[in-house]
């Protein structure tokens, strides 16, 4: 139906022309900005007039021979092209168009609105007769024009716009950036632009640049789309606190919407910020039960906050919602390795394993159980399980080929963690030859010279991965090469570097760590004290350095009290880890408090055998408690653990001290034991 409007303005408007036409003398202005407006009114007139009668021919003819007469009375005026090509799109006279105006360009190439309304129709036909890919010739010939409209009209926004979609859609990054960036020059606050800007650097991975520009979007405009656009920037920068604040602000914009709320609660859990997540999706848990995410989540705060009772309520009501969904079986897994029952995870992993197929053609499934394949590989390393965690590794080598660059990295790893260094550089050799330019191979080759005191090798191993681009985490390597060899000067040179290319706080934590152990290696214990206090500084929650402060007091044996609340804080961050627990022991041992550090001690090597000094400290315990056999039994296996060390962690004068307790253990049993005895 007619709308009645429309009618009564048509009525008007055709009554005033019959009566203009009707009389000789009555023309259109002669003014051409008014000629023009007075062809551009019938134009619209009769194009309307054709949408409400189902596209009559006459109107349609009417309405695109008055645009053409006032694109030719005013042909600067950009609208009129667009309202032309517009009418054209929607009659479906796309392909007479584009011969027509193809025909006029080449007679008048000066006349830019010819040139639009080309562009126009070139870009609609980019996906005409398409599934899956856009037409490149139309691609190609509507660029072309919009490119001619750019050198012809060069502070029109609206083409340099349509420049940086176009390059953007044919994938030429740098092409779009251009366009874009002319659109700013012109109109610096235009959201488009920006937003389009955005999106390029995005692709080009320069994620940084991408949230910097989204962020002055946000600030002008806080709408839903460019703060959502701005969250997902920040977490591909994994700024996981700036993408939760932002989705925050996006929440408050639409407090209904369930898949916002539900992205707010994921960067606040990514963020660590367990609580407010909590209470997130326990919101979103009540408002609908069967929200397996929510559910998911909430039994992964729970693990984290270790309430593992609560933990594993809502693991069961996410099993009863979806029980052969993966990520939840899998937080079996984690929720037994959360509780050190690491044989349990392992046996649990394995039973996930068994009930995949071991060959797949999907992707998807192959990378599930190339992940799952690659935690059970790093369960069994830390449990000593050498054989069994490089075979698992070769799994995956064989399953995913290219995955193999990173399987052989953690085979070597493996067999470094093992103590077996014959069977590490077997690997590593092999390994640079297949893989001569992998870093991740080179890492861990480096790692491995290290281990063999071959310093110099992996000085150069190391420095050949200089590339300007991930130059950071070379240079921190590098200073744990210097650390080895006992070269200060030169690990302090390299921590500096590092420290110059950190920009975000973890980072700089990271550096302080650093300096602060190079400081303690040097027995430089106020620098490195005040080293480990800036880290702290950084983050209240450092558990690594919370533990380094804590025993270097410990083992100074001073400051006992604060030193015992520094290693209880790192434990209770990480119960389950062996060095904190071995930390904990040695400052209960320090305070006399001998039957906990005892169980503290033997927890440790729980959890991994092959430390010699948690061996020396446990006969130190033993020793403190007057039960000398098994002192000696326990400065025994460190002394052989020693022996089995890297080359470059071998320490001759630790040696020396408990080769000096063993021998002082062998006299005092054996006048314990000897011939008077009875």
């Amino acid at each position: 139906m007619i709308n009645p409007c429309v009618a009564r303005l048509a009525a008007v408007f055709l009554t005033a022309v019959s009566v203009v036409s009707a009389q000789p003398q009555a023309t259109a202005p002669k003014n051409p900005k008014a000629s023009a407006y007075y062809h551009a009114a019938l134009g619209h007139l009769y194009a309307e007039l054709a949408a409400q009668y189902g596209g009559r021919g006459e109107y349609v003819s009417k309405a695109i021979d008055n645009y053409k007469i006032a694109m030719r009375e005013d042909p600067e005026t950009a609208s009129l092209a667009q309202d032309l090509s517009d009418l054209y799109l929607q009659s479906g006279q796309i392909r007479t168009a584009v011969t027509e105006f193809e025909d006029f360009v080449k007679k008048s190439p000066e006349d830019i609105n010819a040139r639009r309304i080309l562009a126009r129709l070139y870009t609609a036909r980019i996906r005409e007769g398409q599934q899956t890919r856009p037409n490149e010739e139309m691609m190609k010939a509507a660029i072309e024009q919009y490119e001619k409209i750019g050198e012809k009209a060069p502070k029109d926004v609206d083409n340099w716009l349509m420049l940086g979609r176009l390059h953007k859609l044919a994938q030429n990054s740098s092409a779009s950036e251009k366009a874009y960036k002319k659109a700013l020059a012109i109109d610096a606050e235009n959201e488009d632009a920006l937003t389009g800007l955005a999106m390029v650097y995005s692709d080009l991975g320069d994620t940084a640049s991408a949230s910097q520009v989204l962020r002055k979007v946000a600030d002008k405009n806080p709408s839903l789309r460019t703060l959502t656009a701005l969250a997902a920037a920040y977490e591909q920068l994994k700024d996981y606190k700036l993408a939760a604040e932002t989705y925050r602000r996006a929440v408050e914009l639409n407090k209904e919407n369930g898949d916002l709320r539900r992205a707010y609660g994921e960067a606040l859990f990514k963020a660590e910020d367990y609580d407010t997540a909590k209470g997130v999706f326990e919101d979103l848990s009540k408002e609908d039960s069967s929200d397996l995410l929510s559910v998911l989540r909430l039994s992964q705060i729970y693990r984290q906050k270790r309430d593992f009772a609560k933990a594993d309520e809502y693991s069961k009501k996410a099993k009863q919602l979806d029980p052969n969904n993966l990520e939840i079986q899998y937080n079996d897994v984690s929720l037994l390795e959360a509780q050190g029952k690491t044989p349990e995870a392992i046996a649990r992993l394995k039973e996930i394993l068994d009930g995949m197929p071991k060959k797949t053609d999907s992707v998807g499934e192959r990378g599930n159980r190339v992940i799952l394949l690659e935690k059970l590989g790093l369960l069994y390393r830390i449990t000593e399980q050498t054989p069994n965690a490089v075979a698992t590794f070769r799994e995956i080598a064989e399953l995913e080929p290219e995955s193999a660059s990173r399987a052989q990295a953690q085979i070597i790893d493996a067999y470094r963690a093992g103590k077996d260094f014959a069977s590490a550089e077997k690997e590593a050799k092999a390994a640079a030859l297949k893989y001569p330019n992998d870093r991740l191979i080179k890492s861990v080759v480096s790692s491995l010279q290290t281990d063999l005191g071959h310093f110099k090798e992996a000085e150069a191993t190391l420095k050949s991965m200089l590339d300007g681009k991930t130059d950071r985490e070379t240079w921190l390597s590098l200073s744990q090469v210097y650390e080895k060899s006992k070269n200060y000067t030169e690990m302090s040179k390299a921590i500096d570097t590092a420290e110059k290319l950190s920009t975000s706080d973890d980072e700089k934590e990271n550096v302080h760590f650093l300096r602060g152990a190079m400081y303690e290696r040097q027995k430089k214990f106020d620098l490195a004290e005040e080293e480990f206090r800036k880290s702290l500084k950084v983050n209240p929650e450092s558990a690594a350095a919370l533990n380094y402060l804590g025993y270097m007091l410990a083992d100074r044996n001073v400051r006992l009290p604060e030193a015992l609340e520094l290693i209880q804080k790192a434990v209770n961050l990480d119960p389950n880890n062996g060095a904190y627990m071995d930390s904990l022991g040695w400052v209960y041992f320090r305070m006399n408090r001998l039957d906990e550090a005892v169980a503290q001690l033997r927890g440790a090597l729980e959890r991994g055998s092959r430390d010699p000094t948690v061996h020396d400290h446990l006969g130190d315990v033993y020793s403190g408690l007057n039960k000398w056999k098994d002192a000696l039994a326990q400065w025994e296996l460190a002394l052989r653990e020693w022996h089995t060390n890297a080359p470059s962690d071998v320490d001759t004068t630790e040696v020396a001290k408990i080769q000096k307790k063993v021998e002082g253990a062998k006299v005092r049993l054996a006048k314990e034991n000897g011939p008077n005895k009875n």
